[in-house]
């Protein structure tokens, strides 16, 4: 029986290529593709950005390669960002809960 973090990761790796290929070329995802995962994973955190340009934004940021398209290894770094500043959020949380 897999562990909690092994399902977390076979999970990330799931639901990237469920979007990854639809179009273009297989295990990448192109803008489209991009812009389609985050309405659908990540609604919340896009909501937030309140910027109709931040998939744009994010997917330049992510190609680090310059080739149009974000591969598995570019997708886990945004993955990693965004789960680095949630749990900032919960430190702070954590921490106010405490003084309470």
């Amino acid at each position: 029986m897999p562990s909690e973090l092994e399902t977390a990761m076979e999970s990330l790796i799931l639901v990237f290529h469920r979007y990854a290929s639809r179009e273009g070329r297989y295990g990448t995802l192109n803008r489209r593709e991009l812009r389609e995962l985050m309405e659908n994973e990540l609604s919340n955190f896009l909501r937030s950005q309140q910027d109709p340009a931040a998939v744009d934004r994010i997917m330049k940021d992510l190609d680090t390669n310059s080739d149009g398209q974000v591969d598995f290894e570019e997708f886990v770094s945004l993955v990693v960002g965004l789960s680095i500043a949630c749990e900032r959020c919960y430190q702070l949380r954590m921490k106010n809960a405490t003084k309470k």
